[in-house]
């Protein structure tokens, strides 16, 4: 049994499976991606444990835990071997201690070579966070509502360009209508470890192109730091008018039921105020989706004009664009990003 630290740990994990050993619950909220979670004890076990611990002292938690635990070690054991294949497996709990020196046990029993992650993965989380401050060369592609960005960058990407699609880590595309047809949102902590999952495996020596967001995209949180990185790089904003952008968002928005599209425009009731909230729903309910959308847009259009305020001035190129066909503007896109001065 060796403890190794985060760097390593990271770098075997490439060749070798991860084994989260803390509860579901604590996996589910967030995770190293890709761990499989073989826990030591499940979320009634571990709060019976934690209670006995802080009553009754070390040795009579530990006592209770292998009362719990030896019923289902046995399960345990084969999940392991199988995720196994090597004969190789990398633990971790929350901070690398009794949980997991106790499945490193088990699993050496069954003669899997077993390294622990040394502080567990709270050494993990103070790793990714950090090295998600550090300021990277970054393009921001910005643009109001319907500009078509996420093509655009998915096109910029198929051209070799170092490109993170934020609204796909979040599952949210960053309006009031952003749940509509994704997945549910990981936690802010998940999201953080889903961006540094990719983050790590970019070349430093390139920029990398993001969408512009506010801080939060649905109910995610992006860490601190970063987004003040995303703030402080050179922007590129798509200037398309409503009519450009109009087509596509029907394409997109106009497949759902007219109720779950109130739904959504009942969310932003207080910031589109009374009558526009209530012309959007005569729009949605008389089937002119059109106006309706030409109304909500009105909101985010003021709404991101006034974000724009919060990057300097000298950092911004703004590129016309007076079509939605996605390869032309890619094309202008690339080329404004050609004149940055880094």
């Amino acid at each position: 049994m060796i403890k190794i630290e985060i760097q390593k740990f990271l770098e075997l994990s490439e060749n070798f499976p991860v084994i989260d050993v803390r509860s579901p619950s604590e996996h589910i909220y967030g995770h190293i991606p890709g761990a499989i979670n073989i826990p030591l004890f499940d979320d009634h076990e571990r709060e019976v444990v934690g209670t006995e611990y802080k009553n009754a002292g070390r040795v009579k938690a530990i006592l209770k835990g292998l009362e719990l635990a030896g019923p289902s070690l046995y399960k345990k054991l084969t999940e392991a071997l199988k995720s196994a294949k090597t004969g190789k497996l990398l633990v971790h709990c929350w901070r690398g201690g009794m949980r997991s020196e106790a499945m490193a046990w088990l699993f050496s029993i069954g003669g899997i070579d077993t390294e622990i992650l040394e502080g567990g993965y709270k050494s993990y989380r103070n790793h990714i966070l950090s090295v998600l401050s550090q300021q990277r060369r970054m393009i921001i592609l910005g643009g109001m509502t319907g500009s078509g960005k996420t093509h655009i960058l998915k096109y910029i990407k198929n051209n070799g360009h170092q490109v993170i699609d934020l609204e796909g880590i979040a599952n949210h595309k960053g309006s009031a209508f952003g749940a509509l047809g994704q997945p549910p949102q990981p936690s802010s902590e998940h999201f953080a470890n889903l961006l540094y999952d990719e983050w790590r495996h970019l070349d430093e020596n390139m920029p990398v192109w993001l969408e512009d967001e506010s801080r939060n995209i649905g109910n995610v949180f992006m860490p601190d730091t970063f987004y003040g990185n995303m703030l402080d790089s050179p922007a590129i904003i798509l200037l398309m008018d409503i009519k450009t952008r109009l087509p596509e968002l029907l394409k997109e928005y106009s497949v759902y039921p007219p109720g779950i599209i109130k739904e959504s425009i009942m969310k932003i009731r207080k910031r589109l105020g009374g009558e526009e909230t209530a012309s959007a729903i005569r729009a949605v309910d008389s089937g002119d989706f059109a106006k309706a959308i030409e109304i909500i847009l009105g909101y985010y259009d003021r709404a991101y004009l006034f974000g724009i305020k919060r990057r300097k001035p000298e950092r911004i190129v703004y590129v016309d664009a007076d079509t939605g066909n996605i390869e032309k503007n890619a094309g202008k896109v690339l080329e404004a990003a050609n004149k940055i001065k880094w």
